[in-house]
């Protein structure tokens, strides 16, 4: 059964990602570490002891659908009643509508704690969130007052609409329309597919932002415009009217995350009698929704990318305790009687480690974009124009490489369980299965990959980029001059990796500036794991500078898998004309 790691999660925060040195300079207020450590731990509890016990309930029962309406599985609906009772929903939610504005870095170690314990229940007040946001940003006060005090005390859901049959990650691609009433509403007519959380019996409202066209918009993504379309009406009152022209009209059979409902939305269809065409509010101005949709995406990217920490925090958890109970074979280190743990194996050794390693190095870089997202809010002038840009850079790191290392620990996390982890009895298999869609969805793992280096790495005139390089090179000299024992070669380990991703960066940089932009995706993704593998080494060593329990763990990242900067760098450097020339064999005549 999954435990919340709040000691892990509030040292992560305030020793690496930068959180307590933020609270001693009174960045974030009144908000100290007493009211800090509190909202951890009460976190972590109904995590542990509300959350993941309903989790096999979930995936054994799935969603289901009837005649348009969807039900949870046993005990679900309950559970987030009593979350949102708890105000879980309104942590981080703008004060003038009930929320409590704490920092982006609690709500997202709270997020880890609920996709821990569950990724199918954590991922449904993601998109909440993402939408509160959105329309706190962007939509009319009108707008505001009568729906974002519900959203963030979570009595209602909401949505985030994008994708088509037709149109994927190209949203390009949407036929969605959105046509004019002449009275400052619009009837919206379309399909959607694979909406989160599209339909649901949590919530007696849901707040659907969809994407659509207006009849006279401009070709591509210029076209493209932003609305609010609830359910429900909603009166003046604040009481619910009649349905909207809103259906679910399927529910995917999914790999994993089963009793997440994955919904076909069907805009404009005359459902239940309807005068055709679901009725919504603009938001934001006309042509620019997807300026506003990115509000909610960068919110979905950071959320997602936890959900791949959570994942592998719960799957290095069940390898750990299982590796403790199983016995096979002998091992020269084990003093007892009969076959040994296999935790007491070499190679099982190397296969936990590897997981938590990688686990604490996706947490410490999702949580230094969160802090870099509220000292960005915080900031003013230079300062948090430079916080804005740090981000922006690791943002598709905090999505990608966490969404990986998710699939991967997981992965390991079977190999650990032997022939047990590929039936379902032990639940390895089900942490597999959820973890697959993260690096897919809220823009694919390839997709991030190039925003880094055709956009993020251009930021501060190139610059920036270099300097965040420049502050883990401190690390690895800090870690060098510490004459603390048990580091071992991690200084010169990361010495070599941050070579290697100087040379890497200033590699793509200058294809870029020269016009070769073919050449330098070709090394997108080899990239993000090299930058993500050379920043954690250093958060990693970080962490062990401030508890020396934390350095033997550094030293294993920094002598076993380190390594690996070198090679992925050569793929950077050298793997573009060989890929180029490979991949033309791929391509149907």
């Amino acid at each position: 059964m999954y435990r919340a790691p709040v000691e892990d999660i509030a040292f992560t925060l305030k020793q690496v990602a930068g959180l307590k040195p933020a609270l001693e300079a009174g960045i974030f207020g009144d908000l100290g570490e007493d009211l800090v450590d509190a909202i951890l731990a009460e976190a972590g509890r109904f995590a542990s002891e509300e959350v993941a016990p309903l989790y096999k309930i979930g995936d054994e029962h799935g969603a289901v659908l009837k005649d348009a309406a969807v039900t949870t599985p046993p005990g679900w609906k309950e559970l987030y009643r009593r979350w949102i009772d708890g105000g879980w929903n309104a942590l981080s939610g703008p004060e003038e509508f009930g929320g409590q504005g704490l920092p982006t870095m609690l709500g997202v170690a709270a997020l880890e704690m609920w996709n821990s314990a569950a990724m199918a229940f954590g991922i449904g007040p993601t998109l909440t969130m993402g939408a509160v946001e959105a329309l706190d940003k962007h939509a009319s006060e009108a707008l505001k007052q009568k729906y974002l005090a519900k959203l963030v005390s979570g009595e209602w859901m909401g949505t985030m609409n994008l994708t088509e049959p037709q149109a994927g990650s190209d949203l390009a691609a949407l036929r969605s329309r959105a046509e004019p009433v002449g009275d400052g509403t619009y009837r919206i007519f379309g399909q959607k597919i694979f909406i989160t959380y599209g339909e649901h019996d949590f919530t007696d409202n849901i707040v659907h932002l969809v994407l659509a066209r207006l009849p006279d918009a401009p070709a591509g993504t210029r076209g493209i415009s932003l609305f609010l379309v609830p359910k429900f009406f909603v009166d003046d009152d604040g009481s619910l009217g009649a349905r909207n022209d809103v259906f679910c009209s399927g529910l995917e059979h999914k790999l994993g995350i089963h009793a997440s409902p994955t919904c076909t939305m069907i805009y404009g269809d005359g459902f239940q009698g309807a005068a055709p065409g679901a009725i919504g509010w603009l938001i934001g101005e006309e042509n620019k929704g997807l300026a506003c949709m990115f509000t909610m995406m960068n919110n979905a990217r950071l959320a997602v990318g936890m959900q791949g920490v959570a994942v592998a925090e719960t799957a290095t958890q069940k390898a750990i305790a299982y590796a403790n109970e199983r016995r096979q074979g002998k091992a020269s280190a084990y003093s007892g009687s009969g076959m040994a743990p296999i935790v007491h194996h070499a190679d099982v050794q190397r296969n936990l480690l590897t997981m938590k390693a990688l686990t604490q190095i996706a947490r410490s870089i999702s949580y230094a974009c969160a802090h870099a997202i509220d000292r960005a809010r915080v900031g003013e002038g230079e300062a948090g124009a430079k916080w804005h840009d740090r981000a922006s850079l690791l943002t598709p790191l905090a999505k990608a490489f966490s969404t990986d290392v998710g699939v991967e620990v997981a992965s390991l996390g079977v190999q650990v369980h032997g022939g047990m982890g590929f039936i379902e009895e032990t639940g390895a298999a089900a942490l597999y299965r959820d973890a697959r869609i993260a690096p897919i969805y809220e823009g694919t793992n390839g997709i991030q990959a190039i925003d880094l280096v055709a956009r993020k790495l251009s930021l501060g005139g190139g610059e920036h980029v270099h300097s965040y390089i420049g502050e883990l090179k401190a690390v690895a000299d800090a870690v060098r001059t510490s004459n603390i024992d048990g580091f071992g070669r991690t200084a010169d380990n990361l010495d070599r990796a941050l070579a290697d991703l100087d040379e890497a960066t200033r590699f793509l940089q200058k294809l870029t500036t020269d016009g070769k932009a073919d050449a330098a995706m070709a090394g997108a993704t080899p990239y993000l794991r090299l930058i993500s593998l050379a920043a954690g080494g250093a958060y990693l060593a970080q962490g062990g500078l401030a508890d020396r329990g934390r350095i033997t763990l550094c030293r294993f990242f920094a002598e076993n898998l380190l390594g690996e900067t070198r090679a992925l760098k050569d793929r950077v450097i050298d793997g573009a004309e060989s890929l180029a020339a490979a991949g033309k064999a791929l391509i149907s005549a």
